[in-house]
């Protein structure tokens, strides 16, 4: 399923928390967008719909800042793979390990290259100033879950 909507900043936190509330152990969110499209917003709602109370900060130094509970009420991995240069750095990250009982919202998939997970979400978003525009390949493993119509 595709899905495609306009939204503006204050309507980024209703978005994120609306599919972070959605998650479920397994899930991958890819997502893609230039610098400062609203990639860590998007990702900072869904973690604060799943209990996180602090502000999350970006992992882009960090490369993976997992989030478990109490934290959150679902283990999750929030990846910034922005640094990443070479696939072969992909794999001592273990990024596979997270989904046994949680999920990863992954920034920049762009540098997943050949690897990567079929059944991700995959979310674009794009856009200038206030308006942004979000762009959903929804994998039917989310079925009715998609929280956005």
């Amino acid at each position: 399923m595709e899905y495609s909507g306009a939204y503006d900043l204050a309507e980024a936190d209703r978005i994120g928390a609306a599919i972070g509330a959605a998650l479920m152990p397994g899930d991958v969110v890819l997502l893609s967008g230039d610098l400062g499209a609203g990639k860590t917003t998007l990702a900072r709602a869904m973690l604060k719909a799943r209990g996180l109370a602090g502000e999350a900060p970006s992992p882009t130094f960090a490369i993976v800042q997992p989030y478990a509970p109490p934290e959150v009420d679902l283990p999750i991995a929030h990846v910034d793979l922005y640094r990443i240069e070479e696939e072969d750095e992909l794999i001592e990250l273990g990024l596979d390990d997270y989904l046994y009982d949680g999920a990863l919202l992954i920034e920049w998939p762009e540098r997943l290259g050949s690897q990567g997970w079929a059944a991700a979400l995959r979310l674009s978003i794009s856009g200038q100033g206030g308006a942004r525009v979000l762009t959903a390949a929804v994998p039917t493993s989310w079925g009715s879950r998609w929280p956005l119509r």
